[in-house]
């Protein structure tokens, strides 16, 4: 605390002005300074205010990113079980024609044996025949 001077009817003026003075401008200084602190804390609440705008911004631009991969997810894996189902049908589609086509040569190929083993018994049959004409010529007499 300040203590001024005695003079002869009272405390000394100029002490006591000069003193006056010093608290004016110190509370002053110090209304400037709350008055700059009162803008820092507006500009500080502003900016706030800002990031939580673009936290918020950020968290639904997340969110909207999670949902839309887990979409692509969920396409992507409808779309791969369409395409093994798919491939299934053309495996069984291709199997199902090998087996017919293997079928049909079987087919095929037991005809074909049958027409060798008529074709072999008919040239036996027709050699057989000829075997025959040539032993029965042994038989006639060329002499009479």
């Amino acid at each position: 605390m300040k203590k001024f001077d005695r003079s002869l009817n009272g405390y000394n003026i100029s002490e006591v002005n000069a003193f006056v003075d010093d608290v004016v401008d110190k509370v002053d200084d110090m209304i400037t300074k709350m008055k700059e602190k009162d803008l820092e804390i507006d500009r500080l609440n502003k900016e706030l205010e800002h990031y939580k705008s673009m936290d918020a911004t950020l968290n639904r631009a997340v969110v909207m990113a999670e949902e839309a991969s887990n979409k692509y997810k969920e396409n992507s894996l409808n779309e791969s079980d369409l395409i093994v189902t798919e491939a299934k049908k053309n495996a069984n589609r291709i199997i199902n024609d090998a087996l017919l086509k293997a079928e049909h040569i079987e087919e095929e190929s037991a005809r074909m044996r049958r027409n060798i083993v008529t074709y072999k018994r008919r040239i036996r049959t027709l050699l057989d025949e000829q075997s025959q004409i040539i032993d029965d010529l042994d038989k006639v007499d060329i002499n009479e």
